[in-house]
């Protein structure tokens, strides 16, 4: 009896073992509850900041600019002289240059003696152009008595009339070619002045031919583009000013999320170097769009949106140009929302669905999903408050399977 007492026992055991074995385990699952919290939906992006109204000043004359004395950081007034061009300096000359130079100032000189004698020759048919005139208009006021009186016929009127228009003529013509030979003798002039200055060899510029260079408003300095003294040409940037106290935020949002916003929309700039989060509001939205490629090579639609800071400038006076911001734009937001973290969900059907666990067993439970952001989802209907989900589910979860909360 005892050995048959011992085999029972040690049945009986290896047959719990066995049913043990072969019972469903329940799959380890992770689970969030169903809570009321605060929820917003944004877009979010890196921008930078831009001063508002910035001035590059150039040169407005080819010439030679004198050392800049400003630096980045120098305030400004509007008005005050940025810098000063000199006329371009004279070339030294080679000896070869120089009597080249040398024969074209004679030339011109000789030029110039010929177009003086011209203009007094001019000058005197001029003279002789407007006697005639004056003879021909007697003749016709002479004329147009005779023919009211009848003494004279029309034609012969007629023939005055003619050689009266024929000397107004003359006169404009010898007066044209008068002005004309005097242009020409101003310009043999300055040929002259050019000639003997490139004669007269490198030397001291004069004070009154300085080019003055004013600011257009106040501010600082943002950028010093050239500082040192030398050669520059027209139109080339020398400095770069602007009030920095009057700073925008600028983010490049794909065309997709830009149609999302409107003026007035509010934002949120984090990671700037602060500690406080700093609010905005958009003020434009660019109506152009343009093409940029990603860091992947993936060509996107952007366009630009503009905010202005609205948080107290004591709260970012530590901001400059260009700098770095995160941006998120606020689409919606609320202070109670019933929400489930995004990653519960998944689709079923046409619409989504989430597993709640009950009893110790995944049932399947569809819901629908109304405002959703990065991380939580707003659920309309479906859930209430307090329902445990499954996180992150898989293939291994299925409506009536046993499964336990991972220990947190």
């Amino acid at each position: 009896m005892k050995r048959w007492i011992w085999v029972i026992g040690l049945g009986a055991i290896l047959a719990a073992g066995i049913t043990l074995g072969l019972r469903p385990q329940p799959v380890p699952v992770e689970t969030a509850r169903v809570a009321a919290k605060p929820l917003r939906v944004t877009i979010e992006e890196e921008g930078k900041t831009r001063l508002r109204s910035r001035y590059v000043i150039s040169a407005p004359v080819s010439g030679y600019l004198r050392r800049l004395p400003w630096k980045a950081g120098d305030a400004i007034g509007s008005g005050a002289v940025v810098g000063r061009i000199e006329p371009p300096h004279v070339v030294a000359l080679d000896a070869r240059t120089e009597r080249q130079s040398a024969a074209r100032v004679k030339a011109a000189e000789a030029a110039g003696v010929a177009s003086e004698a011209r203009i007094r020759t001019l000058e005197e048919q001029v003279k002789i152009a407007r006697v005639d005139l004056e003879h021909w208009r007697r003749e016709r006021v002479r004329d147009e008595g005779l023919v009211k009186s009848g003494d004279i016929p029309s034609s012969r009127l007629d023939q005055t009339l003619t050689q009266f228009r024929r000397a107004e003529a003359a006169v404009a013509a010898a007066e044209k070619a008068v002005s004309e030979a005097r242009s020409s003798r101003d310009a043999v002039r300055a040929e002259i002045a050019v000639a003997r200055e490139a004669l007269s060899g490198p030397g001291a510029q004069a004070a009154s031919a300085l080019v003055s260079i004013a600011a257009p408003a106040s501010g600082r300095v943002i950028r010093v583009l050239r500082d040192s003294e030398g050669a520059v040409a027209m139109g080339e940037p020398l400095i770069e000013i602007g009030n920095a106290n009057a700073l925008e935020i600028v983010v490049e949002l794909l065309s997709a999320d830009a149609v999302k916003i409107t003026p007035g929309t509010r934002v949120l700039l984090t990671r700037w170097g602060g500690e406080r989060t700093l609010e905005a509001r958009v003020r434009m939205i660019e109506p152009g769009g343009f093409t940029k490629v990603s860091a992947l090579g993936v060509e996107e639609q952007r366009v630009r949106v503009v905010a202005d800071i609205a948080s107290p400038e004591n709260d970012w006076k530590a901001l400059g140009d260009g700098y770095r911001v995160e941006a998120a734009f606020v689409l919606w937001e609320s202070d109670r929302v019933v929400q489930i973290e995004s990653n519960a969900l998944f689709r079923s059907g046409d619409g989504f669905a989430v597993y709640v666990v009950e009893g110790g067993q995944a049932q399947l439970r569809k819901v629908k999903v109304g405002h959703r952001s990065a991380l939580a989802s707003e659920i309309v209907d479906g859930l209430r408050e307090g329902d445990e989900v499954i996180l992150h589910p898989d293939e291994t979860i299925a409506a009536g399977k046993l499964v336990a909360a991972k220990a947190s």
